[in-house]
């Protein structure tokens, strides 16, 4: 079973998020008190799973949740085999829908500089908010279908 393995939110972009046990998540805008929440954007909340996040650490970096500026660590879904358009269900109250796999990363980012590695650029996926409601750690994660009417920005 899929699940929220970590709920993250931070107060600046590009630095690492704070792992807390729930987040608010508002239709249309993201993670309420989050940096990257945004009413303009198609990546208002950030997906990483836990196994990439692995991978790093098998490198010999000591990351976790929350280190990659993620909204939501996940756990027992691959993320970036997602398609967009892709709904998920997190929790009982909200559903995303996967609008992006993947980013450029800006130079300068804090997470490149201190890690010297991001994964983001390939394994991080990107959502916009379709219901909102609370988000828990714990939360199961359902793939619910596919809009019919995604875009990527």
């Amino acid at each position: 079973m899929a699940e929220i393995l970590a709920v993250c939110r931070s107060k600046d972009k590009g630095t690492r998020k704070d792992v807390v046990e729930s987040v608010t998540v508002k239709e249309g805008y993201g993670v309420v008190d989050d940096a990257h929440a945004d009413c303009c954007t198609h990546r208002q909340v950030s997906l990483l799973a836990k196994e990439s996040i692995d991978k790093m650490v098998k490198i010999g970096l000591q990351v976790g949740p929350g280190d990659f500026a993620e909204n939501f660590t996940t756990r027992g879904i691959v993320l970036t085999s997602l398609a967009i358009g892709s709904q998920l269900s997190l929790g009982e109250e909200v559903i995303i829908e996967v609008t992006q796999i993947g980013k450029d990363c800006h130079t300068g980012c804090a997470i490149f500089r201190e890690v010297g590695r991001c994964i983001m650029p390939k394994e991080g996926v990107f959502a916009r908010v379709v219901h909102g409601g609370l988000v828990r750690h714990g939360d199961t994660i359902e793939l619910k279908g596919q809009s019919n009417n995604s875009s990527n920005g």
